[in-house]
């Protein structure tokens, strides 16, 4: 991004001016509230609509070296956690201006390291009061709830899957009462002739539906309702309010449809006989995770539902992240969100066709752990010595080999009478259209998960080449149909079709994410990923962390404490540490310096995150709240007991003042333990990283030389 490093001052600190930059791009993915943003090639003008910083990143042009540093970071946060990017890379960018506040009041480096490290350490270790363990947040968010009045209106038309009130009462979900819209209740889509766990009901809830028009208000069901949380002394408020239904381009068209919600879920309930908001599993825990994205929060309450009821029969774990899959379908209205049951995959109008013959059928699957190529050959394949390679891949259409590999090929696949194949990495494209010829059906890119879970209920055995191929390998039993809409339509959206695999057994569960404007597809899939790992990794920790900005009014509040503790002495233990008096004594002496500059950063967090979710009109408004909560805090004599009392209020970062200020929605929410922490904790390693590394190199053996160059004016000596 060259428009990122133009306001770069050559005289201070290059490296960590590149990374306040950069991270400079992405405050409005902060919070909750994200805003989209358009990435444009100017070489190209074409564009590209990212709403998080791992798509930020990656289509940023990054050549500097502190840039690439900062990719390698969020890809690793991304890799592990798949939450708190965003947060990594604010953090990044405000501890970076942080450090150049303490460079240019001539603060060593070595101060700034230890201080600001140990600070981050304390505050670690601080936050521990505000974490609640998973078991209580659970109980009590479910004592808390009320059981909603049931809506009346029209369900879904769903032809053989439907199953409608007035005929089975008993099999509708409840949703507790803060919810602030009412849900359009649609089928899990499935076959009559298939059956699944425990005969689960069939219908889930539609994420979108109930969502008004263009820029509606959508009046929710039920009053306030009070949570206790009883392992922190914690009360959650939920009052429901008004919500408004952004962008006109973004927002769900249609008409509201309502339906009644019946039933009794208590047995969903890790064994408790009696559940007071007649809720399942983990659902009140998924929507304190989502951060007030209903769409998603839905989707994984269905899934938790179908998981808990899976559990309940076979015993295994409440929730599988490994057994959920998505399919994203452009060119349908996002109300067709759905989860299914099976394995939901894109396939070509020429494979389409092959479906035909298959209805009704049981198959004969066979699953290939690799490429289905002539070229291909397994990692840690030794060519053979004394051979030379004349042509490495030729062309089957001009080779007589070639055709002799896809007649062989195909004949072994015919006399094993294989019907659908699933192959986890590329297909040739030849043999692709001569197994359509004969009635058999080829999906490639298929995920690993995928295939291990068709292994288990086909008793298919992964092949990596034909050739291996015997009648213990090949699966039986696998069902193959056009995937259809609540409105029992197959979905034809031209260049691709949506098929179903689904046997009795199928652990797996696809959510088919839909949505009519493409660009914002990657959005969607991102969003409900994340929302999939929080609930992952909370399960993981065990506990969560209180949300809504508690943890970081209690960091800003410890660090000021600190570093309004009188100077002391070095002790003997950091003159250890530093094995030098002289740096004991400096980190001693810019403590206070250094501490308030890393409370700067989350200062500007958090303040930050209100604007952006319209709790504050501007940021200095924000600054303003967060210093009225701090000296509030200060003043009760307990930081961590004034947070928790305005966490129970629900006042906790709450702008008077803003726009939507009398349309909030109090939500009870949490975040993740693990996740965040180790954002911080990697914010921070990257910009000391940084920091040393250009300084050792300013500071080598060569400083001599570069002060008497013509050069030297570009460096800043430290």
């Amino acid at each position: 991004l060259p428009m990122a490093f133009k306001d770069v001052n050559a005289r201070r600190h290059i490296g960590l001016q590149q990374l306040s930059s950069l991270a400079l791009a992405g405050r409005t993915l902060l919070g909750p509230m994200k805003s989209c943003k358009f990435i444009v090639d100017e070489s190209t003008n074409q564009s590209t609509l990212i709403c998080s910083a791992v798509g930020l990143i990656e289509n940023l042009d990054l050549t500097s070296a502190a840039g690439q540093l900062l990719n390698e970071t969020i890809q690793a946060q991304n890799k592990e956690f798949k939450t708190g990017m965003s947060t990594l890379l604010f953090l990044v960018g405000a501890w970076s201006n942080a450090v150049l506040e303490c460079l240019q009041q001539n603060v060593p480096v070595s101060a700034i390291v230890s201080v600001m490290s140990e600070g981050l350490n304390s505050c670690c270790e601080r936050v521990q009061c505000l974490q609640i363990s998973i078991h209580d947040a659970n109980k009590e968010l479910c004592s808390g709830s009320v059981r909603p009045d049931a809506f009346q209106s029209n369900t879904c038309q769903t032809g053989h899957d439907s199953i409608h009130p007035e005929e089975n009462p008993q099999i509708f979900l409840y949703f507790q009462k803060d919810i602030s819209a009412p849900e359009e209740v649609i089928p899990v889509n499935s076959c009559s002739h298939q059956e699944d766990y425990c005969n689960f009901n069939k219908c889930l809830v539609s994420p979108l539906a109930g969502f008004g028009s263009v820029a509606s208000l959508v009046e929710p069901a039920g009053d306030k309702s009070t949570s206790v949380i009883s392992g922190s002394r914690v009360i959650v408020s939920s009052c429901n309010k008004q919500k408004l239904t952004h962008s006109r381009y973004f927002s769900t068209l249609g008409k509201s449809h309502f339906s009644s919600q019946q039933g009794n879920f208590q047995r969903y309930f890790s064994g408790q006989a009696a559940d007071p908001c007649e809720c399942y599993g983990l659902g009140h825990l998924a929507m304190a995770l989502s951060h007030g994205n209903h769409t998603n929060m839905k989707l994984l309450q269905s899934i938790v539902a179908y998981q808990q009821e899976k559990a309940e029969c076979s015993g295994s774990s409440q929730f599988n992240i490994a057994e959920i899959v998505t399919c994203c379908l452009v060119g349908l209205p996002e109300s067709y969100s759905c989860v299914s049951p099976g394995f939901v995959t894109l396939v070509s109008p020429e494979q389409a066709t092959v479906i035909k013959h298959f209805e009704d059928k049981p198959l004969r699957i066979l699953l290939m752990d690799g490429d289905l190529t002539e070229q291909y050959r397994h990692l840690g394949f030794n060519r053979p010595c004394n051979v030379r390679t004349v042509l490495e891949h030729p062309s089957l259409q001009e080779g007589r080999a070639g055709d002799l590999w896809l007649s062989s090929m195909l004949d072994i696949l015919i006399s094993f009478e294989v019907n659908l194949i699933l192959v986890k990495g590329n297909v040739c494209e030849n043999l692709m259209e001569r197994c359509i010829a004969k009635s058999i059906l080829v999906i490639g890119s298929v995920t690993r998960d995928v295939l291990c879970a068709l292994a288990a209920v086909t008793s298919a055995q992964p092949v990596t080449y034909l050739t291996q191929l015997n009648a213990s390998c090949v699966g039986s039993g696998a069902q193959v149909e056009l995937w259809k809409a609540c409105n029992e339509r197959a979905m034809d959206l031209g260049e691709f079709v949506p098929v179903r695999i689904n046997m009795r057994g199928i652990p797996l569960l696809t959510a088919v994410l839909t949505t009519a404007v493409a660009p914002k597809m990657q959005l969607i899939e991102d969003q409900f990923w994340t929302l999939m790992y929080r609930l992952h990794h909370a399960l993981k920790d065990e506990k969560v962390f209180l949300g809504g900005g508690a943890v970081e009014l209690l960091c800003l509040s410890h660090i000021q404490m600190l570093a309004e503790q009188p100077l002391q002495p070095a002790n003997k233990n950091a003159v250890k540490e530093f094995h030098n008096p002289w740096l004991a004594a400096s980190a001693a002496e810019y403590k206070s310096v250094v501490l308030q500059a890393l409370a700067s950063g989350w200062k500007q967090y958090l303040s930050v995150v209100m604007c952006n979710a319209a709790e504050a009109a501007s940021e200095l408004e924000a600054c303003t709240s967060v210093d009225h909560h701090l000296k509030k805090a200060a003043d009760c004599g307990s930081p961590s007991a004034y947070i928790l009392k305005e966490f129970r209020r629900g006042d906790l970062l709450r702008g008077g003042s803003g726009p939507f200020a009398d349309r909030r929605e109090d939500l009870k929410v949490y975040d993740n333990v693990t996740a965040k922490t180790e954002a911080w904790r990697r914010a921070l390693d990257l910009v000391l990283l940084v920091l040393q590394t250009d300084a050792e190199i300013i500071t080598g053996p060569k400083r001599t030389q570069l002060l008497n160059s013509h050069v030297s004016s570009e460096f800043m000596f430290l």
